[in-house]
């Protein structure tokens, strides 16, 4: 048994989204504020039953709220002639539910008796719905009318009184819906369980009440799943800040001594091994006993100077008890060794814990944690043989919710925790591969270092659905990218099929690709793939001193090279954020071969060629043949328009070098000339765009003395002749970047056309994405 998947709606940013969990460990990764919180929030908040409570008005999504607030003002307007409307219906459409589906195997099918729809079900999938809906919507309706009434009685009453001088000034509670709900709502709303149809389990959507359901009278959960959580805060500090004593319950000693008390204590439904230690403990008590009577003889015996006690009275006596959990309860119940030689404390080369680092405090309590709560749920020692567990079965699923590890954790132990937190969980005898009971664990991150170190079929991407209007509330969907990172895994079958063979390559050099750089692209507001080192070291200048307003969004920069781009392109459509590609233009000649094909037709061969127009040449990148504008011929690629140059629905815009009108240097006579030119590459773009400074370069080598020493030739087409020959393949681009780091004033320095222009479309998407145009007031 596990959970398939867990629909959510109406739950903050959570309007309405499916979350598909891994059979293991699933990962909940996303830009800020795209949803990763509010997913782990609504599971904590429905399936932990003691968190219900905590639920609130701010936990519904807000763009309900219009809706909500017109339920109250309906009740108000109802005159005596037309009943209101006190149906469940208008309140599940606005308010919080989620949806868990089991895949259940029909051989435990007494686990899950009570969600059975019919008698027909003979495995697959099974579910029940938790959603926050009203106790009584008669009660509550009686509320709302009574105290708004009562709150506009009393306004009228003093408008009339004053002549209604203040009857705009002064508001009562409650104005609204919403406002009678912030004070009310756990008082006239709860959450109630429902079965659902398992022949309506695959819909896109989440399925609709149906009048046959009811509300189940139990928890549908209770004996399926053990719910466990580790939070994103977990307080430690320094020992020296006077902040982390309130926090002091979380340290590594105070939940040996939890789990002591639970698991191991021997004065607890004592067993044979435990003999030995009773044993022990009963001869340090009477040894201590009569030290203490001993010592205290002197005090007593002037205790009894006072004739007290006297022959009728009770005697003084001194018992002591020996608690083993009080010699685990003081700040150093737990040390660490120095000196890493199995020398004990007594040797004076151990510290408390408090003194370890904060990461190794964190780390070392989060992974304890997972110990204790795989062990409670096994109930290992004596968890299992008390009474309270004795009768219960052991839940079949255990879910580990686990939101933010990152924090307080440096990347090598980010690392460390993510690899080893699922198999600390399944360290047990009944456990580790055997299916009986199944664990699943779900983290919540925003850590590059701990998605590099997870299985990329388990990532759910939270993806920020942008709003229309500036009215519109920011909502969020996921994507499963085991439909971009699973097609890797999928047999051949069909080895035949080039489409087929075409997805996997993609998919295996995606997974290969972002495991040897970064994963900072799941995080990313936006995304530039830029060709070679030389753009890698350039573009984050171009974009700090001439398009600042980027500095302001977290984009993600991957060095790809245009040959390879477009084999992100699945990805990059699925994760939907804004994405500029800076690439070569890449132009080749054809030549005849002076051989034929098997249809007679000429072969021919193409070499690197000078980009010219009207000469029939064709662009060798991969990129531009395939995504955008999606043609070989070379001037196609040169002269189509902005708008060719975007695909994925306007989210992807490919820039390279055109055709541009290049300024040349006052001549003898001080006289300025004008040249159109096409560059081949980001380099000579760059010498382009940048004359004056590469002429008046000396002393300079390599690639940048090639360039340097073309713009000074007596004709302008020599120039671009002799930059185009300058890029052979020994050409060292990244040293030439390099010399310009350090010789050039890169807050001056101008960047290519083409790379202007693409950062230029970069801001004003992201500025369209955040600010989006306004519509004119509803009512206006």
């Amino acid at each position: 048994m596990k959970i398939a998947h867990i629909d959510i709606q109406n739950f903050r940013k959570l309007k309405n989204c499916r979350v598909e969990l891994a059979e293991a460990n699933t990962i909940l990764v996303g830009a800020n504020n795209s949803g990763k919180t509010s997913a782990m929030d609504a599971l904590i908040m429905f399936l932990r039953k003691s968190k219900r409570k905590e639920l609130s008005t701010t936990d519904i999504t807000l763009a309900n709220w219009n809706n909500i607030d017109q339920i109250g003002a309906n009740w108000v307007s109802t005159g005596e002639e037309r009943q209101p409307d006190l149906t469940q219906d208008i309140w599940r459409e606005q308010f919080p539910s989620i949806d868990i589906w089991l895949d259940v195997d029909v051989s435990q099918i007494h686990y899950v008796r009570h969600l059975l729809p019919n008698l027909d079900w003979d495995g697959g999938l099974l579910g029940a719905r938790l959603i926050l809906e009203p106790k009584d919507p008669e009660e509550l309706y009686k509320a709302y009318v009574s105290a708004h009434s009562a709150a506009q009685a009393t306004l009228a009453s003093r408008n009339g009184k004053n002549g209604n001088n203040n009857s705009s000034a002064l508001t009562l509670w409650p104005t609204s819906m919403r406002d009678f709900l912030d004070r009310n709502l756990q008082s006239y709303f709860t959450v109630n369980a429902y079965v659902l149809d398992p022949n309506l389990a695959n819909l896109t959507q989440p399925q609709p009440f149906k009048e046959y359901m009811e509300a189940m009278e139990n928890d549908p959960f209770d004996g399926l799943f053990k719910v466990d959580i580790i939070n994103a805060q977990r307080g430690f500090s320094d020992p020296n800040s006077g902040e982390g004593s309130t926090n002091s319950e979380r340290r590594l000693s105070a939940q040996l001594r939890s789990y002591f008390d639970k698991h191991l204590n021997p004065n607890e439904l004592p067993e044979e091994s435990d003999l030995d230690a009773l044993e022990a403990m009963e001869a340090a008590r009477v040894a201590f006993d009569e030290k203490l009577k001993s010592s205290f003889s002197n005090a007593i015996g002037e205790l009894e100077g006072l004739n007290y006690p006297g022959f009728s009275d009770p005697q003084i006596l001194l018992s002591s008890k020996v608690n083993p959990l009080e010699g685990l309860n003081h700040d150093s119940a737990v040390q660490f060794n120095v000196l890493r030689d199995n020398s004990t404390s007594q040797e004076g080369f151990c510290l408390p814990e408090k003194y370890n680092g904060l990461g190794y405090q964190n780390l070392i309590s989060m992974i304890f944690n997972l110990i204790r709560f795989r062990d409670e749920w096994m109930r290992v020692g004596k968890a299992g043989k008390r009474e309270e567990n004795s009768s219960k079965r052991i839940e079949p699923i255990h879910l580990m919710l686990i939101e933010e590890p990152e924090a307080h954790l440096h990347a090598q132990v980010q690392q460390v925790f993510i690899k080893k937190a699922y198999s600390v969980l399944r360290a047990h005898s009944d456990l580790g591969g055997k299916k009986q009971f199944s664990t699943q664990m779900v983290v919540s991150t925003h850590s590059s270092h701990i998605t590099h170190e997870t299985d990329f079929t388990g990532l759910r991407y939270f993806r920020r659905i942008p709003v229309a209007t500036a009215r519109d509330v920011p909502c969020a969907s996921v994507v499963n990218m085991s439909t971009i990172f699973g097609i890797e895994r999928k047999k051949q079958a069909n080895g035949q099929d080039p489409e087929e063979q075409r997805r996997n390559e993609t998919a295996q050099f995606a997974t290969r690709y972002l495991r040897t750089t970064h994963c900072d692209l799941f995080f990313a507001d936006a995304a530039i793939l830029i060709e070679g080192p030389a753009e890698r070291m350039l573009v984050p200048h171009f974009i700090k001193n001439h398009c600042p307003e980027l500095d302001k969004s977290y984009i993600s920069l991957l060095e790809i090279g245009g040959s390879h781009a477009h084999r992100l392109r699945p990805l990059i459509e699925a994760l939907g954020i804004p994405t500029l590609i800076i690439t070569d233009l890449d132009s080749l000649e054809k030549e005849d071969t002076g051989e034929k094909n098997a249809k007679g037709e000429p072969k021919f061969k193409t070499n690197k060629a000078r980009p010219q127009i009207g000469q029939n040449q064709l662009t060798g990148n991969d990129t531009l043949k395939t995504w955008a504008p999606s043609t070989t011929d070379l001037d196609e690629v040169i002269g189509v328009s902005s708008e060719k140059k975007t695909a994925s629905c306007g989210k992807v815009r490919v820039a390279y070098p055109s055709k541009i009108i290049v300024t040349l240097p006052p001549d003898n006579k001080g006289l300025t000339g004008f040249r159109s030119a096409i560059p081949y590459t980001f380099e000579d773009a760059l010498v382009l765009a940048n004359l004056p400074t590469f002429q008046r370069m000396t002393q300079v080598t390599g690639l940048t003395k090639k360039m340097a020493d073309a713009t000074k030739k007596a004709s302008f087409d020599e120039t671009c002749e002799d930059m185009f020959n300058a890029l052979n393949k020994s050409a060292k681009k990244a040293e030439m970047a390099l010399d310009l780091l350090y010789l050039v004033d890169l807050s001056t320095f101008q960047p290519p056309y083409y790379i202007r222009e693409g950062l230029s479309w970069l801001k004003t998407t992201l500025e369209e994405l955040a600010h989006p145009k306004s519509t004119q007031e509803v009512g206006s």
